[in-house]
């Protein structure tokens, strides 16, 4: 039985969707498809992992993300020495009262920007877990709730890079998306040398949502409906990617219920309330890619580039429906 919708429902959530990306567009110097994939991954409930190098804007853009959707922005600058009580905080001892008393951490806001979070060592790194999967932190045998919406956006720079640690395989399955920003376009370039000298982007950026509208949108999205057919596509890309020779870890279960929220988030802005096979082909290389581990990295290739040029290949074997291959 088809649900039935709120044409005015379908209407807003479309029309949030494409406010925050102009918005976000207008201020920034980066690409449209980037800012689309961070919009869509914030509001499908995921976590974002940006990787580049140095000094392209992925803090600015993370930065820009919290104020457009007037979110509580915590920033946390990963180094070598991090230790994970740094993130969850720590108790302590309060001799008056003559107990301990928890102090917070950064991981407790809105949104959390995990500043190069490569160059932290793995345990520091692995503190992550518990808040991205289940919202929540232990510490000291106590457990302390995180909001909701809960968004942690980590920039990285390439693992060849000096001073960094590749992330687990455990950490990357908790993002949803893997983007890269790259370099600006000449034109957006331009602007910014010849812009007025320490100017913040993130000045220009208006609030255009509250965090209850995000709420709203994830609530709307989980209804769009998805067929057997397109399951069962998304179901065969996840299988090429287990069973390809060339891959010795595949896309875990978590990556195909990533890859179905993202694809109802892809559908709803684009005023749609079911997912067809292109939302899922569309978006499959953002939200797989960086979960696999190949078997053989090839020399001259960032790991990156190696991982969605192998994902594409496979996905070119796996039909969609409708085709007559």
């Amino acid at each position: 039985m088809t649900e039935s919708w709120d044409a005015r429902d379908v209407a807003w959530a479309a029309r949030l969707g494409e406010t925050l990306a102009d918005e976000l567009t207008g201020a920034l110097s980066c690409s449209r498809q980037a800012v689309a994939l961070s919009v869509m991954c914030l509001l499908s409930g995921g976590h974002l992992l940006l990787e580049d190098v140095p000094g392209v804007g992925k803090t600015t853009l993370a930065r820009a993300l919290g104020r457009v959707v007037r979110a509580r922005v915590t920033r946390v600058q990963f180094t070598p020495d991090m230790l994970p009580s740094d993130l969850t905080g720590v108790s302590v001892w309060d001799p008056e009262a003559r107990s301990f008393t928890f102090h917070p951490g950064p991981l407790f806001s809105d949104m959390v920007l995990a500043d190069e979070v490569n160059r932290a060592n793995p345990k520091t790194q692995s503190a992550l877990l518990e808040a991205m999967e289940e919202g929540r932190v232990s510490v000291d045998g106590t457990t302390y709730e995180l909001g909701d919406p809960y968004f942690v956006m980590a920039t990285q720079n390439p693992v060849e890079m000096e001073g960094t640690y590749p992330l687990p395989e455990a950490q990357l399955d908790r993002f949803m998306v893997r983007a890269s920003l790259g370099y600006p376009a000449e034109a957006d370039e331009r602007a910014m040398l010849t812009g007025v000298s320490g100017a913040d982007p993130v000045a220009r950026v208006r609030a255009a949502c509250e965090l209850a509208d995000v709420r709203r949108f994830r609530d709307l999205a989980a209804r769009v409906r998805v067929a057997d057919e397109v399951a069962d596509y998304a179901l065969r890309i996840l299988a090429a990617t287990r069973e390809a020779p060339e891959v010795r870890l595949g896309a875990s279960p978590r990556a195909g219920l990533a890859l179905v929220a993202i694809s109802r988030t892809h559908a709803l802005l684009d005023g749609r309330t079911a997912v067809f096979p292109e939302d899922v082909r569309s978006l499959a290389p953002a939200v797989l890619s960086h979960r696999l581990v190949l078997r053989d990295a090839q020399p001259g290739a960032s790991q990156a580039t190696q991982q969605r040029a192998t994902l594409v290949r496979l996905m070119a074997r796996v039909a969609a429906p409708g085709s007559r291959r």
